[in-house]
């Protein structure tokens, strides 16, 4: 492997991970099995976790920006009722960001949707960005790693 080839392979990771984290159907741990072998494994995680973490960091700044798009007419509605359940603990300095790590290493509950939410609650920008980014990086070291070290 060249060194132009890894550097390449690290740079398309961090744009994947962007791209995954405002793309839904966009897999970026697929790709992270895939370049795996291509370009230093720590890397490789370095620069998904940092894309996926600059992709939802957007994605909280333009929940946060428009917040009042998310508050419902109808309280009574879908909608209104999950986030009068969601934004308090999202808010809460003792479960929003237990809740923010969960969804960032685990994707249950789905991380695109706790960015939105986290950005409509007023979460902090700084601790968000810093959950998901650890979380980021613990999910993608589980998957890359291993795959490193297969030889096929």
């Amino acid at each position: 492997m060249s060194t132009a080839t890894a550097a390449l392979a690290v740079l398309a990771a961090g744009a994947m991970g962007v791209g995954s984290a405002l793309v839904p159907f966009v897999n970026a741990e697929a790709y992270a099995v895939v370049t795996a072998g291509a370009a230093p494994a720590v890397l490789v995680v370095l620069a998904l976790a940092t894309g996926q973490t600059v992709g939802k960091v957007v994605l909280f700044e333009s929940a946060r920006h428009g917040a009042a798009r998310w508050t419902p007419k109808d309280p009574s509605a879908r909608r209104g009722r999950w986030l009068a359940r969601v934004t308090p603990w999202l808010k809460s300095p003792r479960t929003g960001p237990p809740l923010v790590l969960v969804s960032s290493t685990l994707g249950l509950p789905p991380l695109a949707v706790v960015s939105v939410a986290a950005g409509a609650s007023g979460q902090r920008r700084l601790l968000f960005a810093a959950l998901v980014l650890a979380g980021r990086l613990a999910r993608f070291a589980a998957i890359v790693i291993p795959a490193s070290h297969l030889t096929l």
